[in-house]
């Protein structure tokens, strides 16, 4: 059996050993475009893609940092390589955790050198339940947490083609990088 994925782009990619080259975020864009939020579980189709560009939405709404807006933008990346488990699930997974957490950090550090303070890793943290939180309240009417988080917007939860969304995550992708890397 390979120990490899074969990535969109045509990248032989080892999750359990990944090399920091073989990240691309074309390749990002274009799963986590496919990929459903809540294991698809939604009654409408509802992307991960869509989620990462909420939470990146809310963070510039917020007034953070480009540095910040692209954290939340890449916050789920590692999910284009090794797929998403559920929260109770992953909870009970180790191994999986500490896999997930080696790749996610080697994204960031390709994308956002010297990777993400702590104090950065606790915004996106918060970012990414409130959006979890209000994504839901939106397709289940189910509260997550016993506290209703504050969101200084409030994302518009449309079905989008993947390839529209796609495109939208590369080209936020490209405006955060380029202004973060300067």
């Amino acid at each position: 059996m390979a120990e490899h994925i074969s990535t969109f782009s045509g990248v032989h990619f080892a999750p359990l050993a990944p090399h920091r080259e073989d990240i691309l975020v074309a390749d990002i864009a274009h799963a986590l475009s496919l990929m459903t939020r809540a294991n698809g579980h939604f009654p409408e189709f509802y992307s991960v893609a869509q989620h990462c560009l909420d939470c990146a939405a809310e963070a510039k709404e917020e007034g953070l940092t480009e540095r910040e807006q692209l954290a939340c933008l890449l916050h789920d990346a590692s999910e284009a390589y090794l797929s998403d488990i559920t929260r109770p699930v992953k909870a009970s997974l180790p191994e999986y955790r500490v896999i997930e957490k080696r790749l996610q950090d080697m994204i960031y550090e390709k994308y956002l050198p010297g990777g993400l303070t702590d104090g950065e890793t606790q915004t996106v943290r918060r970012i990414d339940d409130a959006c979890l939180y209000y994504e839901f309240l939106h397709f289940k009417g189910e509260r997550l947490f016993a506290e209703q988080p504050g969101l200084a917007r409030m994302p518009e939860y449309e079905i989008r083609p993947f390839r529209e969304v796609e495109e939208a995550f590369l080209r936020r992708f490209k405006e955060l990088f380029s202004n973060c890397s300067e």
